[in-house]
């Protein structure tokens, strides 16, 4: 069976096709600055399980069935057409960088103290900062952020597993594929990053919501 999410309607998110489960953990800096991530050891590597997508579980990530007792709400918003159709590209020397800002988390890889990734693009005729930009991107656990080199597509190499981040998102990495709860797929990508908060208005996405939402888990 091919690894494969799919999202209940009000209920959870169900994982099949042996897909590991681990922690991902952002490394700050003294500034508070994301600058890579801890991974953890490997929390499940059943065959199936389900995760849970209300908030209110008291066995994060697992569902425990608490979305019914809230009557959770889990209508899907999120964009099912190609993340390349809708990005904003920002040209540099020998790289571009496209965003598309409503499947951002807010993660904060993408800048520090200093500057960000979209100044910095116009500043990567030097290489120094061109290398900056493709690390900063490449942590980007969304995907909002990607780039080009000579017209083609670069993408780290991510395992086919879905990350827990702590008082955060699922970062679901290795071309997953998630289908939404009316039987549509969303675009299967190299990295997405689904609400486990059930606040997000981009649902199945994360749009950062669970900051806001003070959720911890």
């Amino acid at each position: 069976m091919d690894p494969k999410i799919t999202v209940k309607g009000r209920g959870p998110y169900v994982v099949t096709g042996g897909v590991p489960l681990r922690r991902k953990e952002p490394i700050v800096s003294e500034h508070g600055e994301p600058l890579t991530w801890r991974i953890g050891d490997v929390d499940d590597d059943g065959t199936a399980y389900a995760l849970c997508r209300c908030g209110g579980s008291a066995n994060k990530p697992y569902c425990d069935g608490t979305h019914a007792d809230i009557d959770f709400d889990g209508a899907e918003t999120a964009p099912t057409d190609a993340m390349a159709d809708r990005a904003t590209t920002y040209p540099g020397t020998g790289i571009d960088v496209h965003d598309d800002r409503p499947t951002c988390v807010h993660a904060g890889f993408c800048g520090n103290r200093v500057t960000n990734v979209w100044k910095m693009a116009a500043r990567t005729d030097d290489t120094v900062v061109r290398a900056q930009v493709m690390s900063m991107v490449e942590n980007c656990p969304s995907g909002a952020l990607y780039y080009e080199v000579e017209g083609s597509v670069v993408e780290p190499s991510f395992p086919t597993e879905i990350g827990v981040v702590p008082d955060g998102p699922l970062w679901v990495t290795g071309g997953v594929e998630v289908e939404r709860a009316d039987g549509q797929p969303i675009e299967t990508r190299n990295r997405v990053t689904l609400c486990r908060c059930g606040a997000s208005a981009n649902k199945p996405l994360c749009d950062g919501s669970h900051k806001e939402a003070g959720f911890t888990g």
